[in-house]
């Protein structure tokens, strides 16, 4: 059934990660033990995936099949979109790039597990589906781990090897190991085109970027300027606001005297970084402030600086109780220092070189590192007097998030985008519902960030990504951008510049988040008219982390929009993060980072997805146990032993060729009516759940059905079938638990298809595949449904609860039958108990024999002591002393119980028909189903009450 071949060598590429394994350090986090750790289910040889016909399913399920499984479907190229018409359109959904240098953790698991159930389900719906997957470039982590690895080596530094062979050397490392997590994802089932996969450096995916830049540039949205920007000293780059985070960290404000120029006078100042004193350019205090209003206007010295003075202004800005009230002003290094700068039109002074060391700009001081330097000119200026205290100060200090050091604002010759007009259309597509953001609550973030959005700094000083397009000539002043040199050379032309001088690109590379920002369609073929692109873009769905909402979402909206004309999606789904059981934060140094791969080893995919999506809504963070993954592996082994029930029961069964229809229905009994009837319920409101994006409610729809109707009812009730009803329970068994896999498969796909092939494609048809089936519920048609049954079922499943709860409560062996009088006031229900005694004894233990169905307690022999037990309005049960051994005054006590709750639910709802609020504002027909509640329970109360009294009366 399966290509061996084929299987084998997708085994070894899960296997080894696409390729060699790598010579670099490891990015994998240390894993806390999960017991035992198994053989990866990719570790093993390829193996023939489905049991043959003969072949009985094992006592357990052994999720070691998952990895042959996949192999299977993606060498029958289930994943890959059908070349369908459907009238909804194709249903694209592009993965986010994970990093080339990743290694498989719990936030791709996340999206891999809720992108796969809807890629599952909308292809089950018969819709062309992408889910487009690739990766990305990671410029900055790339080229650190490589520059780490050149050092651990003893090789040439990045410098000393050269921009060409360096890039040389990254380009080996992506060969060898940039496939490990895409082939990570495949072991959780993720059914990506892989057919179809991009990296942001294919050629194709390079020139989009070139096109975007250059238009960008051509409509004077691209340019060349100077600005403040976030600097990280490690790096030796430029990174983006999104990329830097603030800690919380307990440090020194220092408090020194700035003389003031031609007098003993001095402006007592405060900074908690003392070396940004050789950059400022003014010292600035609130016009308000009587303290220093004499001294505005004049000239201060700053200190350390040779003499150097700056002038002493009044400004707004300034907070006459933090500090002093005076505030030295370093527009170059400090982002609200910048803007008092162009305020006042203040000179810029950076003091950095790129490696965090002083410039020349830093006097004596150069050379020295920022913090080196900190401590120096302190030390000097209070051997000059000029210092006056010190005290603790916690601080938000900026963080490179890449790099991990302390983040430098300084001033930057950079390139940046001018987002202000395509920030509004941003906002503009998810106000007029072009785009709809789920949850909704995180609409307000996008409105403010959008709203307040600056221009983006898009330059970085790398080596890995793509350079940027432009291009100079030696002694002219401008540049030129243009689609490739050859085009920048006929630019040169034009301006007068000889073809005999040298033309040098600008060295920097775009911001990783620019090109990725071109994902959704430059991944279809942009900027020309592919088919791809005319059927796949724009996408159906974005689904990712709330924490990229920006870094990536935003940005990829904003390009949309400017080169397409249209929102690249439709939907933003927004996943929360992934936490430990007691719902905190991963981190290595809690040592709470669970590895992904290890619970797959220990449970199984099948049972990670399902506790990552399952119990939680959109947009909130996930707590995961592995008590709840080892729940879901049960699971999985719960569907495994109902399959095992059924497999002699469904011999020769074939997978149904549609729903059933409301004829064959009609002619079905009473309970098969009702588990068909409940099936289709059930697969409707699944639908309309991931419709609508509420994943988790449609997964526990799936689970609930399968455990609370079919399997601890129908299931059941089949083995007291025989006669005319064996061949409608086989029916109604076959056709139901195919509905449960189907409905549970985008959720376990492998335990599922494994099941389905046994037991629904027994003629081994090597095509037919359960994630190729249609899914139960159609688009645009009712399912159908049994009312009649569904009511009666419920009733007859309250007559055996009550049953049951009696037994326990009164601690009935399990070998005594009761023989009960069951006074049922509806025809229809009463046929029904009497028509299936066999299922009624099974479940409630009652001797068949003995029973009796009446339509008014006045037709039974009644004793007085029987116990009572109201089931519903118009069914009452009685049970003779004899079965129960029965103790009056425990009677009196458990009627008694029965007769509070019924007081406090009638007073509930007096209480609410009584409140104006509820009886005039809620619709009629909620007013009128509560009167009826209350009538029943009115009615309820007084048989009880008659009951205690007779019972009292006996006594």
């Amino acid at each position: 059934m399966v290509l061996l071949a084929f299987a084998a060598r997708g085994a070894r590429a899960l296997r080894s990660g696409g390729g060699a394994r790598a010579r670099l350090p490891s990015l994998r986090s240390p894993r806390p033990s999960l017991g035992p750790r198994r053989t990866s289910t990719l570790d093993q040889p390829a193996v023939r995936p489905f049991l043959g016909a003969g072949e009985a399913l094992p006592s357990k399920y052994d999720f070691s099949t998952e990895g042959s499984l996949y192999a299977w479907w993606e060498a029958q190229g289930l994943f890959e979109p059908s070349d369908a018409e459907h009238p909804r359109g194709a249903y694209t959904c592009p993965m986010p790039p994970p990093n080339v240098t990743g290694r498989l953790h719990l936030g791709h698991a996340m999206f891999v597990a809720l992108q796969d159930i809807l890629a599952r389900f909308h292809r089950a719906r018969g819709r062309p589906t992408l889910w487009l997957p690739g990766t990305d470039h990671a410029g900055i982590a790339t080229q650190l781990l490589v520059e780490r690895a050149l050092a651990s080596e003893g090789s040439p530094t990045r410098a000393e090897l050269g921009r060409d062979k360096f890039l040389e050397r990254v380009w080996r490392w992506k060969d060898e190991n940039g496939g490990a997590i895409t082939s990570q994802m495949r072991r959780l089932g993720a059914s990506a085109d892989w057919s179809r996969e991009k990296f942001t450096l294919d050629d194709d995916m390079s020139r989009a970027v070139t096109e975007a830049f250059v238009r960008l540039h051509e409509k004077g949205l691209v340019y060349r300027g100077s600005r403040m920007v976030n600097w990280s000293p490690n790096l030796g780059t430029a990174v983006s606001d999104l990329e830097v985070e603030f800690e919380e960290r307990e440090g020194l404000l220092y408090y020194f005297k700035y003389g003031v120029a031609g007098s003993d006078d001095f402006l007592p100042v405060a900074t908690s970084r003392p070396e940004t004193i050789l950059g400022d350019t003014a010292v600035c205090v609130n016009p308000a402030d009587d303290r220093y209003a004499h001294l505005v206007g004049k000239e201060c010295v700053v200190p350390m600086s040779g003499g150097r003075t700056v002038p002493i202004l009044a400004d707004d800005y300034v907070d006459i109780e933090f500090g002093t009230g005076a505030l030295k002003v370093t527009p170059g290094h400090d982002a609200n220092d910048y803007e008092i700068g162009l305020r006042q039109d203040l000179p810029v002074i950076n003091i950095l070189n790129g490696d965090g060391t002083l410039n020349d700009n830093g006097g004596a001081y150069a050379g020295l590192d920022r913090f080196a330097c900190r401590k120096q000119i302190w030390a000097d200026m209070d051997e000059a007097g000029l210092v006056i205290k010190t005290e603790k100060y916690a601080s938000r200090v900026p963080i490179s998030q890449r790099g991990g050091e302390v983040i430098e604002p300084l001033v930057s010759t950079q390139w940046f985008v001018n987002t202000t007009v395509m920030g509004a259309r941003g906002v503009d597509a998810v106000r007029n519902g072009d785009i709809k953001i789920v949850p909704k609550r995180f609409e307000k973030e996008w409105y403010n960030w959008l709203e307040n959005i600056q221009d983006w700094c898009v330059s970085r000083q790398l080596w890995w990504g793509h350079q940027i397009p432009v291009w100079y000539a030696a002694g002219h002043d401008g540049y030129f951008c243009a689609r490739s040199e050859d085009d920048a050379r006929a630019q040169a032309r034009a301006a007068g510049v000889d073809d005999g001088t040298a033309l040098t690109r600008d060295p920097d590379v775009l911001d990783t988040w620019f090109s990725s920002g071109l994902w959704p369609f430059a991944t279809v073929g942009w900027p020309d008219a592919t088919p791809d692109f005319s059927k796949f873009y724009p996408a159906t769905c974005l689904e990712t982390g709330y924490d990229i909402l920006f870094f990536w979402v935003a940005r990829m909206v904003m390009l949309g929009l400017e080169f397409t004309g249209e929102s690249p999606f439709e939907v933003i789904y927004m996943h929360g993060l992934v936490r430990d059981k007691n719902n905190e934060k991963m981190s290595k140094t809690k040592g709470n980072v669970v590895d992904p791969l290890d619970v797959v080893d220990e449970f199984g995919a099948d049972a990670l997805r399902f506790s990552l999506v399952t119990g939680v809504t959109p947009g909130q963070d996930v707590p995961l146990s592995m008590d709840k993954v080892k729940e879901n592996r049960n699971f999985c082994n719960k569907i495994w032993n109902a399959a095992r029930f059924l497999e002699p029961k469904l011999a020769g069964a074939t997978p149904s060729d549609g729903p059933i229809q409301a004829a064959e229905l009609a002619a079905m009994p009473v309970f098969e009516r009702y588990i068909v009837s409940k099936a289709h319920e059930c697969a409707e409101a699944s639908a309309a759940a991931l419709e609508d994006y509420a994943i988790g409610d449609a997964g526990r729809r799936a689970y609930e059905f399968f455990y609370n109707e079919f399997a601890d009812w129908y299931v059941e009730v089949s083995k007291t079938r025989s006669g005319d009803d064996a061949e409608a329970s086989q029916r109604a068994l076959a056709y139901a638990f195919e509905v449960c896999l189907k409905l549970i498969h985008p959720f376990m796909p492998h335990v599922t298809e494994f099941l389905w092939q046994k037991l629904y494609n027994g003629a081994g048809d090597e095509r037919a595949a359960l994630m190729a089936a249609p899914y139960p519920a159609l688009e645009g048609a009712a399912l159908a449904f049994d009312e009649s049954a569904v009511r009666l079922m419920e009733s007859w499943k309250g007559l055996v609860r009550a049953l049951r709860n009696i037994r326990a409560e009164y601690g009935i062996e399990p070998a005594v039958k009761t023989g009960p009088t069951i006074v049922c006031e509806d025809a229809a229900l009463a046929d029904l108990i009497t028509s299936e005694l066999k299922a009624l004894a099974l479940l409630s233990k009652v001797d068949p024999d003995r029973v009796a169905v009446v339509a008014a307690k006045a037709d039974a022999n009644i004793d007085a002591d029987a116990v009572q037990l109201v089931v519903a309005d118009g069914l009452e049960v009685y049970l003779p002393q004899a079965d129960l051994a029965k103790d009056v005054a425990k009677e009196l006590d458990r009627l008694g119980r029965q007769a509070e709750k019924l007081a406090k639910d009638i007073a509930g709802l007096e209480g609410r028909l009584k409140n104006p609020g509820f009886a005039d504002k809620a619709p009629p027909k909620v007013v009128d189903e509560t009167r009826a509640q209350l009538a029943e329970k009115v009615e309820q109360k007084a048989t009880l009450d008659a009951s205690i009294a007779d019972l009292e009366a006996s006594k």
